[in-house]
């Protein structure tokens, strides 16, 4: 029995699709999903139909694409309003809990598995624009990253409604996870899963190393400490990397867009054990 990760499967592409329809089964394994399962409710009915079968547990998280808010969401009519903010998560938690996915607004599971007992802990923080230099305000962050010529999209399609901005939104689900996860500590070591990093020296974006404000917040930089984390597992960066911090590990665990993936290999390979903790901490992204 294990629980693997993986995150950031952009089910938009066809050929992630057929990819990940190829999965073999792994019927007493628990999987965490860390966000960006896709843009669309088909993406979501996708992911679960296929994975839901081949896994004893699911464990889902929102990434920035899971909240972007575009037409016709799942197939509405006459061009109606896409849901936003909050109102799209909270679809999105609903469309889980009808497959039997975890979310994190669920009670925590305890792994039942070898190695330390645990609970898993999917978590939603979002970003706040607080990855940035000292000498960088936040007014002027966006404009700092748009020089380099990187703009996210999220700046036009992830919506914080009803709050007055993402940085607000961030706040309240760091303050509401923060009592979540401090409850949960005291009972035991806690997998804290969530899409985005949870400190900014895990950053592995070099080619667009300002893409860095809208990658987390610096009010999560201590949680592994905090929250007695076995491991902390996050994905966003496209770049799948083994870190150890004060002794836990972190664990990005992207699958990505098909150019950062071999097609040839499948989605297997790019599945990441957190437990049992594997011997060599780097076996699995030997290629």
């Amino acid at each position: 029995m294990k629980l693997l990760a993986i995150s950031d499967l952009h089910l938009r592409h066809k050929v992630t699709r057929e990819a990940l329809a190829r999965l073999p089964p792994h019927p007493d394994d628990w999987l965490i999903v860390a966000g960006d399962v896709g843009e669309k409710e088909d993406d979501f009915r996708f992911a679960w139909s296929v994975l839901r079968p081949r896994f004893a547990e699911i464990f889902w998280c929102p990434g920035n694409h899971d909240l972007w808010s575009v037409p016709a969401q799942g197939g509405a009519a006459g061009g109606a309003a896409a849901p936003r903010g909050e109102a799209l998560y909270h679809r999105w938690v609903e469309l889980c809990r009808e497959w039997g996915v975890h979310t994190p607004e669920d009670p925590y599971l305890t792994w039942p598995g070898d190695g330390p007992r645990c609970q898993v802990a999917p978590i939603f923080t979002l970003y706040d624009y607080s990855f940035r230099p000292e000498d960088v305000s936040r007014q002027e962050a966006v404009a700092w990253a748009t020089e380099s010529g990187v703009l996210c999209t999220d700046e036009s399609l992830l919506h914080p409604d009803p709050h007055p901005s993402r940085d607000a939104w961030c706040a309240e689900r760091c303050r509401v996870t923060e009592r979540r996860l401090a409850a949960a500590a005291a009972d035991s070591p806690l997998v804290i899963a969530g899409h985005w990093p949870l400190r900014e020296d895990v950053l592995t974006i070099r080619r667009v190393p300002r893409f860095s404000i809208w990658c987390g917040t610096r009010r999560t930089t201590d949680w592994h400490r905090r929250f007695r984390a076995e491991a902390v597992v996050y994905g966003h960066l496209h770049v799948r990397r083994t870190s150890l911090i004060d002794g836990v590990r972190f664990e990005e665990v992207s699958l990505g867009y098909p150019r950062d993936w071999s097609q040839e290999r499948g989605v297997e390979p790019y599945l990441r054990q957190i437990l049992p903790a594997p011997e060599d901490p780097q076996e699995g992204f030997r290629f």
